[in-house]
């Protein structure tokens, strides 16, 4: 498969890109910035350099042309206020959709954020109840798409520790935290397992290994 990552340069992103180039496939990174080329290459990924604040769809759809599969893993990442939160969080989430169908790519899994499908608590810290907000408006736009063969994955609270490879993936999983190198195993399973899509699922460490709850998602 070909597999464009907008966010290319993000930490489950770089993760990702391993795996999957790992397995044979042919990764592409979309990176803001040119310096950050050389960790894409080093993970196996093509990098392309291409601003999604600023980028149109139509210069996103050329990046896009021939990719069985496109993911949505970029972020405002911490530090960033509410506005970016919107304009990336959500609008280009929303771009890199519209750009994926102009090229004709079904295939389509976004990176959200569990908490993204209720109104955030009145107590909630205000840029991270922005950044839920936008997440979730975001997965509402991908998953009113006729054109997407989308999946939406939401994972808990995100940890450097080492990935166990055991997870508990389902539409509702209760709180919890998992890793950022079991977030891209199911990333990179979910990308192999067309049945996911259609399905918005949470993500937390469990005692399921990835294969074998990705293919219990797509069976069910």
């Amino acid at each position: 498969m070909r597999i464009v990552i907008a966010g290319g340069h993000g930490q489950i992103a770089l993760r990702l890109e391993r795996l999957l180039a790992r397995r044979g496939d042919e990764v592409a990174g979309v990176i803001r910035k040119p310096e950050q080329a050389g960790d894409l290459l080093a993970a196996g990924a093509e990098p392309v350099v291409c601003d999604l604040e600023s980028a149109t769809a139509q210069e996103l759809v050329r990046h896009l042309e021939g990719a069985d599969a496109a993911v949505f893993a970029a972020g405002a990442g911490p530090g960033s206020g509410i506005e970016r939160k919107d304009t990336v969080d959500r609008a280009a989430a929303v771009l890199f959709a519209d750009a994926a169908e102009a090229a004709g790519v079904r295939r389509y899994v976004i990176v959200s954020s569990m908490g993204a499908d209720r109104e955030p608590p009145e107590d909630t810290d205000p840029v991270f109840a922005a950044y839920l907000r936008a997440k979730g408006a975001a997965d509402e736009d991908v998953r009113s798409r006729a054109g997407l063969d989308w999946t939406v994955l939401r994972p808990g609270r995100l940890t450097d520790d080492p990935g166990t490879g055991q997870v508990a993936l389902a539409e509702s999983t209760g709180r919890g935290a998992v890793t950022r190198d079991d977030v891209a195993a199911v990333l990179a399973a979910l990308l192999a397992e067309p049945g996911t899509a259609g399905r918005t699922l949470e993500l937390i460490g469990g005692d399921t290994p990835v294969e074998q709850a990705v293919k219990a998602v797509a069976a069910g």
